[in-house]
């Protein structure tokens, strides 16, 4: 038995509360169950009940047992002294307020209708193996899952923008300078996302702004800092780079020796760090005031056109600094601007017009749902249990509800659970 399911069934009125009494023996009649607290003190604001003859007007406490009252300490914490009554699934001690006055307890085990009991139990049946809902997930309405998704998603967004407002704060509210951490760690994936997220704090960003109309120096920078120009080699290119490296290490007093080091093992060449960065640095060259162009677009389109870019030359026939390949021009794909858009442009966007108090929500779904659905693990089984993840916004509505519902046993406070009981 879960403490939230006795929160359930009071707020929408799971209960036969027409013959429900204390475990005194006294009447108690519903007028209002109250507002649902999800913070610290009572479960249940501004209650309204009659019980026996008396009308109470106050606040509601609910557990499993009514000694987890003196397990919580509530006898000592003022925020408890105006609780009316304490329900409980089991009633094994009387409780008492501060000042030592009885509060009313009710017992609700003996009030749940059997249905919603062989609901509950079968929604959290410890056999299942992935979800809980698992066997019944494909049965939720479609109106339900839809809205559902939708909300998860921008609870999903909500998190990203908090997130995003801490680093802006420790890029002193500069959002280009945040827009190029962020930006670098995307182009690093999963496998260089730490190492190049280490190589974009070991410099300022103004260092960025003050090279960006030379394409080299924009290169041997990303490329020394990352500790790929200590290698023997003897390319012109390569050494053009350390000799430009050398130079801006000098002039703006650069160091490495935090910067993590750089993975090329299991990774498909396209993906090779090296690869990465010249396209970065070629965005960079290509788009002055990025962040503008950024919040001023608002059709995948123009993000695309922003983001499609290739290497520099030498890349088009080499994959690292000593072994020549086959000769290919390497942009950025669409797939990897999809990626660039779900996880950091469309969360900038949002987190700047919350900041000056606009709403793009309609902007942002229109977007994400011409975006094609992420493949992962997590969106791969939902579809297996149920056709519903269509488009981006789908995808990262289900990693939100596998990560922060499904995971943590929130059932209760997921729509497809609540919809499960009923």
């Amino acid at each position: 038995m879960q403490e939230d399911f006795l929160h359930y069934l009071w707020k929408h009125k799971k209960i036969i509360a027409n013959s429900l009494k204390t475990t005194k023996g006294e009447l108690v009649s519903i007028i209002n169950v109250g507002e649902h607290n999800h913070n610290t003190g009572p479960d249940f604001f501004n209650a309204q009940l009659k019980i026996g003859e008396q009308l109470w007007a106050g606040n509601l406490e609910i557990h499993i047992k009514s000694s987890d009252w003196y397990l919580h300490n509530h006898e000592t914490d003022v925020n408890y002294d105006n609780v009316i009554l304490h329900v409980v699934w089991e009633h094994d001690t009387e409780i008492f307020r501060k000042d030592n006055t009885k509060i009313p307890t009710l017992e609700l085990k003996h009030y749940v209708p059997q249905d919603a009991l062989n609901g509950y139990q079968k929604l959290f049946n410890n056999n299942r193996k992935w979800i809980n809902c698992e066997n019944d997930f494909a049965s939720t309405p479609e109106f339900i899952m839809s809205n559902w998704l939708e909300r998860l998603y921008f609870e999903r967004l909500e998190r990203k923008a908090n997130d995003i407002t801490a680093l802006l704060h420790e890029n002193t509210n500069n959002w280009e300078s945040m827009l190029f951490k962020m930006l670098f760690k995307n182009f690093g994936l999963k496998v260089n996302g730490d190492a190049f997220a280490s190589i974009a704090n070991s410099f300022d960003f103004s260092i960025i702004r003050k090279q960006q109309s030379n394409l080299l120096s924009l290169e041997a920078l990303l490329f020394g800092q990352a500790g790929l120009l200590e290698d023997d080699c003897q390319e012109a290119y390569f050494l053009e780079l350390a000799k430009e490296y050398q130079f801006l290490k000098q002039k703006f007093t650069l160091t490495n020796t935090n910067v993590t080091s750089l993975q090329f093992f299991r990774l498909r060449p396209p993906n090779f760090p090296t690869i990465r960065m010249s396209q970065l640095a070629n965005m960079y060259y290509l788009h002055q005031n990025l962040f503008s162009k950024i919040i001023a677009a608002n059709t995948l389109n123009e993000f695309y056109t922003f983001f499609t870019v290739e290497t520099s030359t030498f890349w088009e026939t080499h994959y690292t600094f000593n072994k020549a390949s086959k000769a290919s021009k390497k942009k950025v794909t669409k797939a990897f601007v999809d990626l660039l858009l779900i996880n950091t442009i469309i969360p900038i966007k949002f987190s700047y017009a919350k900041q000056l108090g606009k709403t793009i929500d309609e902007e942002i779904i229109g977007m994400l749902q011409q975006i094609t659905s992420e493949k992962n693990s997590i969106v791969d089984k939902f579809n297996g249990l149920k056709k519903v993840s269509h488009s981006a916004l789908e995808s990262q509505a289900l990693l939100q509800l596998k990560n922060e519902y499904c995971d943590k046993n929130k059932c209760l406070k997921c729509a497809v659970g609540n919809s499960l009981l009923k």
